[in-house]
């Protein structure tokens, strides 16, 4: 017998075994419901005061039958039923009502979050018949307003209204909708981003504005950001489930298929928010770890990010439950991805395990690369700072190289070296490294120990800082934690004021005088001249 969903306490063993019947009958495709099984169900939900709910399929057989209380049913995980892009969910949810109630606020967001075929509730009359009929469906194209529509009441003699004809109808408008606005946006991917903070207003701002940087860095259309200041985090869904639910209602209206939050969801906050809604939901560290994945070029920096991305995701693989294939293979099925990542927790443990193990092979052959390099006693010199803040066009400029550089988030991700001669005819060479950003995923910390512990050999700091960035200071905190907690802070640095030629005069002066630095534009080899001075300078101490 088929298992009934809900609140069965307390039901008698004949009305169970009525309740599980109900998986027997059939409903004509072109009706909402059989007349006959509306009467039942009516019938059965006065006698037992609960609300009583039958999802059915398009071809008419009951999937769930869902016990409720007097004022609601609860819909189980319906996952197997997955709407793909342009189609609805390929199952209806019709419910008896306790009176005579319209269609709630909870009916059409399940109807709108879950992307059901129909939703419908028959009130019910104090003797158990069935009373007037209330259904709504989906609006397709409807951004601006409610995503769905409310028929007018009927009775039940009405209940053929052509079910098939209307949802292929409603799906075929999807997939109108749907293509033009693929027409129209040049990404395939729109994102919600969402800020659930207890911080200052000004601060969950800043870092919002970081998190759509990232998201544009990803190629992802942005389309709206919604930030929320609470006084204590919600521990199971983040915002509460009653804005989480206004928000998808949002997504929805807005053609959005990911939701991006700014802060790192935990396992059960993953689980908790996938199985009420029918989105994508990432957070940022797994968007930080998806743009890793697309930047790695080589075999290293491919093998330190799947690392990443695996020692991230195993706390978070969930058995049997779809919402993890919302949750991996990044934004476009980047990385691990889906297949890998549905396999069960021992067969992820072994890869990470033959991971670790070639990226110990790296750090083997690294640390002959610096004996090697140390022998030669060439110095060595690195640059960091906070992402995109122009240490490859530093780098390009010195060296006249060609090194990628681009004006967005984590251009580089593989290491680059080139050799530099100094006016008095020293060598060094110097490197350009990953970009820090504040609280680096602690995954992409343990990863990129091989490369990071190039640092360790630099006998000087180059620390690139973007004066035009309002959020400057914030950046060289970053980068100055990183630094602690790679425990490099004994290695001198040089503080590179860059971008000089887009920051206000009076700014870049007092920073110079308060931190020692050399303001520069890295685009504009004459303004090097003094950094090269410096830098030829700290290395003849060295040596």
């Amino acid at each position: 017998m088929k298992k009934l969903f809900g609140n069965i306490a307390g039901l008698k063993a004949n009305q169970i075994r009525r309740l599980e019947n109900l998986y027997r009958r059939k409903t004509p495709p072109e009706y909402i419901i059989a007349p006959e099984l509306a009467r039942d169900i009516c019938d059965l939900s006065c006698e037992i005061r609960r609300q009583i709910g039958l999802l059915i399929n398009r071809s008419g057989k009951v999937r769930f039958v869902i016990i409720g209380d007097l004022h609601g049913i609860v819909i189980p995980d319906t996952s197997e039923y997955r709407a793909a892009p342009g189609r609805l969910k390929g199952i209806r949810c019709v419910h008896t009502h306790l009176g005579d109630e319209p269609l709630t606020r909870d009916d059409l967001t399940d109807l709108a979050l879950l992307r059901l075929d129909l939703m419908a509730a028959i009130t019910t009359t104090g003797n158990g018949r069935p009373g007037r009929v209330h259904v709504g469906h989906i609006l397709p194209g409807r951004f601006d307003g409610k995503p769905y529509e409310i028929l007018k009441p009927f009775d039940t003699g009405g209940l053929d209204i052509g079910c098939l004809e209307l949802i292929s109808a409603l799906e075929a408008e999807l997939v109108i909708s749907g293509a033009a606005r693929r027409e129209a946006d040049s990404d395939d991917e729109r994102a919600l981003l969402i800020s659930v903070s207890t911080v200052a207003r000004h601060k969950a701002r800043e870092s919002m504005n970081e998190l759509v940087e990232l998201a544009k860095s990803s190629g992802i259309r942005v389309v709206d950001t919604v930030l929320q200041r609470r006084k204590k985090i919600d521990s199971r869904f983040v915002m509460g489930l009653g804005k989480l639910k206004d928000l998808t209602i949002l997504a929805l209206q807005k053609g959005v298929s990911l939701l991006i939050f700014d802060q790192e969801l935990n396992p059960s906050q993953i689980r908790s928010i996938t199985n009420q809604i029918e989105l994508k939901v990432i957070d940022r560290t797994q968007l930080i770890l998806d743009i890793f994945a697309q930047r790695a070029q080589t075999r290293e920096g491919k093998l330190q990010v799947e690392l990443a991305q695996l020692k991230y995701l195993l706390p978070r693989l969930i058995s049997k439950n779809t919402a993890m294939s919302r949750l991996t293979g990044g934004i476009g099925g980047r990385g691990p991805g889906e297949t890998k990542l549905e396999i069960n927790r021992r067969r992820v443990r072994d890869r990470i395990s033959r991971l670790e193990k070639s990226l110990a092979h790296v750090k083997k052959q690294r640390a002959q690369q610096r004996a090697k390099r140390n022998k030669k006693n060439i110095p060595i010199i690195s640059i960091i700072g906070y992402t995109n803040a122009g240490k490859s066009t530093l780098l390009n400029t010195l060296t006249k190289s060609h090194v990628l550089a681009e004006s967005r988030l984590f251009a580089t991700l593989d290491p680059a070296s080139r050799r530099l001669k100094f006016p008095r005819d020293v060598e060094v060479i110097i490197t350009d490294t990953v970009g820090f950003i504040r609280d680096l995923p602690r995954e992409l910390m343990v990863a990129f120990r091989a490369t990071l512990e190039e640092l360790e050999s630099a006998d000087l700091l180059l620390h690139i800082i973007d004066i035009s960035n309002p959020r400057f200071e914030d950046q060289i905190r970053s980068v100055e934690k990183i630094i602690s907690d790679l425990k490099l802070q004994h290695i001198p640095s040089i503080n590179v004021f860059n971008k000089q030629d887009r920051a206000d005069k009076e700014t870049v002066d007092r920073q110079v005088m308060l931190l020692k630095g050399i303001p520069i534009s890295a685009t504009d080899a004459s303004t090097l001249t003094p950094l090269i001075k410096r830098m030829a300078g700290a290395v003849e101490e060295r040596s």
